[in-house]
């Protein structure tokens, strides 16, 4: 019986963030997350912001971070709003901040969980990542986080299973998430000039095979200290 009550107490964090995302995702309120919706409330939200720089600094981290935690559809959305609200560098430092902590919600309940059945069900397709993850476990998240085909959520749940240590996660995820950040803030300055145009914006064209070549190489290079580490073992 106890060791039952410590498997649930392993679980229930992690189980309460997948309550609270099927929650959000019934009532509806990620469709929220638009620019449609923005051009609608831009004037409002320009003029809030201009009388309420720090609390609407604290709302929109609030809101960030109840979007990376719960896995809404979204997140891409809040940091081109970054840049459209904040500007570069503050909406960069704000998007970094909030997409850290909210990573780090995750991390932690999904860590408590993977010492029960979660690392058992997932151990098939981890058991490779496994090795690599214990000798080199900031350069693979610097690497998952610098390309953004790999599921944000997905490598926050990999890097608990695994057991990165707390302090690596932090940091990998920290630094990795700032190239893309900028750009996709940078993208959100310029959205006031194509509402003002009225013409269409859609988050697909972004990443462009430039911005990703890019992207690629900077994590090429965080596998260099990899394969250097393997290469002075022989």
């Amino acid at each position: 019986m106890a060791s039952r009550k410590d498997t649930l107490k392993h679980f229930l964090p992690l189980g309460l963030l997948c309550l609270a995302a099927v929650m959000v995702w019934v009532s509806g309120v990620h469709h929220y997350l638009s620019f449609e919706m923005v051009k609608v409330h831009r004037e409002a939200l320009k003029e809030f912001i201009a009388h309420h720089l720090l609390l609407s600094a604290l709302i929109y981290i609030g809101l960030y971070i109840s979007v990376v935690a719960l896995s809404i559809p979204g997140a891409t959305f809040m940091t081109v709003m970054g840049g459209f609200l904040f500007g570069q560098l503050n909406g960069t430092t704000l998007v970094v901040i909030a997409a850290t902590l909210g990573s780090i919600v995750v991390f932690i309940s999904a860590r408590a969980a993977a010492k029960g059945l979660l690392q058992t069900k997932l151990s098939p397709w981890l058991s490779k990542l496994e090795i690599g993850f214990k000798d080199n476990a900031l350069n693979y998240l610097l690497v998952m986080r610098l390309i953004p085909i790999f599921p944000f959520f997905i490598v926050n749940l990999a890097a608990a299973v695994l057991l990165v240590p707390f302090r690596t996660f932090v940091i990998a995820t920290f630094i990795g998430i700032i190239p893309g950040s900028f750009i996709y803030v940078s993208v959100g300055t310029g959205l006031g000039s194509i509402i003002d145009k009225n013409q269409a914006f859609t988050l697909s064209g972004i990443l462009t095979p430039e911005i990703l070549a890019s992207l690629i190489g900077l994590a090429i290079l965080s596998t260099l200290p990899i394969f250097y580490k393997r290469w002075q073992s022989h």
